[in-house]
């Protein structure tokens, strides 16, 4: 019976494939026989792990996004003498598709949002995921507004989706070449200056 850690080795090896697939050639050329070929495992090997091509299409969305809230987590980093600001920022910046992994990982998902509108079983994947990164954002605020640094009277939560929904934006005009990395991050702290100066204007 193989090890725990081998088994989700081996099913992330097998999910990296998908990824690999979708990003360049987009989900409809992901067949379980193209995974397998680029996992270079066997074909018997992916339908063990994942079973048909819908459950290999949603295993593989689930991994990526437990990676992208991993990863997240880490752009935050420790805490201490930690700011709201900085940590927000540190977040929000995290989420841009800036180098091979992040820009990846952005590619993939957007292959699963296109499938989805018209595949019933990843558009319910997709609705049924919970707002974690709303609810973080709006945390960060209500830190600051803890601390002095955003206006009390602030509404948190759609301050928190229009921030990420600007992040959304930003993310694809990286990707098509309309904006730069830079650029984009120019506005990610004009956005974090308005909020976090609110403070000021509000006594």
């Amino acid at each position: 019976m193989p090890r725990l850690a081998d088994h989700e080795q081996r099913r992330r090896q097998i999910a990296e494939a998908v990824w690999r697939i979708a990003s360049a050639r987009g989900l409809e050329d992901v067949s379980l026989r193209k995974v397998a070929a680029e996992a270079g495992v066997s074909l018997r090997l992916v339908q063990y792990y994942f079973g048909t091509r819908d459950d290999l299409l949603l295993g593989a969305l689930e991994i990526l996004n437990a990676d992208a809230g991993e990863s997240i987590r880490a752009e935050l980093g420790p805490e201490e003498d930690a700011a709201p600001r900085e940590v927000l920022r540190a977040m929000l910046v995290g989420m841009l598709p800036v180098g091979d992994e992040r820009r990846t990982r952005y590619l993939v998902h957007l292959a699963y949002f296109v499938r989805s509108l018209s595949d019933p079983g990843l558009a319910s994947a997709f609705s049924a995921a919970p707002p974690e990164l709303e609810r973080l954002t709006a945390d960060l605020l209500a830190w600051g507004r803890d601390r002095g640094e955003v206006a009390p009277d602030l509404e948190l939560m759609p301050e928190a989706e229009l921030l990420l929904s600007s992040v959304d934006g930003l993310q694809t005009s990286i990707i098509l070449g309309q904006r730069t990395p830079e650029a984009a991050v120019a506005l990610i702290d004009h956005q974090l200056d308005r909020l976090f100066s609110l403070a000021n204007v509000a006594t």
